[in-house]
């Protein structure tokens, strides 16, 4: 059974929030379309920005019922990818040594696999949980 949990930090989202424009709370919370939207039109124009500052708890209770804990955070693994990402440090964390590696090594495969990474990174960490 999976375990449910405080999985993501309100604190974590306003603080990618503050990088909203670029669409980092949206990947961070799983929304990767929108996320995408904000990323290619500055977080519509600054409006939808403005306005995901409302959202935010509601996105937060959704990803709290939507992943699964356990030993690996999603709020570590997220600051490590959105800062570090291009040195493949997240995926060090996530024990993905040959990866971390290869990003580390081209930067991210050039930017392109951490664009993947913040696609995917939610649903990462919840297989990396439920396997262990």
């Amino acid at each position: 059974m999976s375990q449910r949990g405080d999985t993501h930090s309100l604190v974590i989202g306003y603080l990618l929030w503050l990088f909203g424009f670029l669409g980092a709370h949206r990947f961070y919370y799983g929304r990767p379309v929108s996320g995408t939207i904000w990323l290619c039109t500055l977080g519509l124009l600054g409006i939808g920005w403005l306005i995901d500052l409302i959202l935010i708890p509601g996105m937060d209770r959704e990803a709290d019922l939507r992943f699964t804990s356990g030993p690996c955070s999603y709020n570590v693994t997220w600051v490590l990818l959105t800062f570090l990402g291009v040195f493949g440090i997240h995926r060090f964390y996530l024990g993905k040594w040959p990866s971390g590696l290869l990003y580390l090594l081209t930067l991210g495969l050039l930017g392109i696999g951490v664009i993947y990474d913040f696609w995917t990174l939610n649903d990462q960490i919840t297989v990396r949980n439920a396997s262990r």
